[in-house]
This record gives C-alpha cells, sequence and structure tokens, in this order.
C-alpha cells in the first residue's frame, strides 16, 4: 500500500507542475492533437500542439491571434534543440516548403504573408517538419501531426474575436 501512495505522489508531482500553468488559461477545446485557448493576460488566443521529442527544450507549434496587437495567425515553433548560429531553419507543410527566421530555440515566420501562407498550408496537410542544425552540429527535425490544426486555429480565432 505504501509503495502504491508513493508511485502515485511521484506521477501527480509532476501532472501537477505542467497543469497549473494551463489552468490560468481557458481551454477552447482539443481537436485531434491540437488545443485551442484563450489567455484573458494578453489578450491572446493561440491553437498549440506539443511535439514528440524532446531535447534541450519540450518542443511546440501554435498559432497565434493578439487582439490589441492585431495581429491574427502568427505561427511561433519552439523547436526541440538550440540551434547553431545562422543555420537555416526550414518548415515543410505538405510538399511545400518555407525558410523560417530565429535562433536559440525558436523559430517564426519571416513575415505576415509568410504566417498567412502556413496556415493556409496547414488546413490542408496532414503534417509538418522543422529542419536544422542544432548547435552540437547535428541535424534534427521536429514534426507535428496536422489532425485537428485547422479546427484548433478556427476556435482560437473566434475564441478572441470582439475582444481587445
Amino acid at each position: 500500500m505504501i509503495r502504491r501512495l508513493s508511485l502515485a505522489a511521484l506521477i501527480a508531482v509532476p501532472l501537477i507542475a505542467v497543469c497549473a500553468p494551463l489552468a490560468a488559461k481557458d481551454s477552447l477545446g482539443v481537436f485531434g492533437q491540437w488545443g485551442a485557448f484563450h489567455d484573458a493576460d494578453g489578450p491572446r488566443c493561440y491553437a498549440i500542439a506539443a511535439g514528440g521529442r524532446r531535447g534541450d527544450f519540450a518542443p511546440f507549434a501554435s498559432v497565434g491571434t493578439w487582439p490589441g496587437q492585431e495581429v491574427r495567425g502568427q505561427v511561433h515553433f519552439r523547436l526541440s534543440r538550440r540551434t547553431a548560429r545562422n543555420t537555416a531553419i526550414r518548415l515543410r507543410v505538405g510538399s511545400q516548403e518555407f525558410p523560417l527566421t530565429g535562433g536559440g530555440g525558436d523559430a517564426w515566420a519571416r513575415d505576415g504573408r509568410m504566417d498567412a501562407a502556413i496556415v493556409a498550408a496547414m488546413r490542408s496537410a496532414g503534417r509538418m517538419t522543422i529542419s536544422a542544425r542544432s548547435a552540437d552540429g547535428r541535424n534534427f527535425s521536429d514534426s507535428y501531426s496536422l489532425e485537428g490544426a485547422a479546427t484548433a486555429m478556427d476556435a482560437a480565432s473566434v475564441g478572441c474575436t470582439g475582444r481587445r
């Protein structure tokens, strides 16, 4: 009995640590591999998916909306690895490829037009992969299923409608 309680406690602590920051956010729904959230602190809304493989960081892909800054559909990727200086960061969505900008462990579209093109590609593809060279010189990639991405992006957009 004591062993079970200890194991349960060991499992509960990481779950509480992960879930506590999300508790401050309003869930707008989970759709396939993607979730949509509203954060009143911004206000901002976003669709987000966790990456599978962890390295230097816990990777994720997100598409955000900040009504107060008039930003809609901005893509952001937290990469699994710290990138090498001046490395090319490439995003492949279906058959389309996009050169991203960024550094450290983050990547973004180069401008609003590219954000829109990436979001449009995400709506019709099944998978996307980001590739770069890590700080230790090895190539790496982070992949995401796009199952539910379009619905999550729509939910995030609607979740921020009329908010400033």
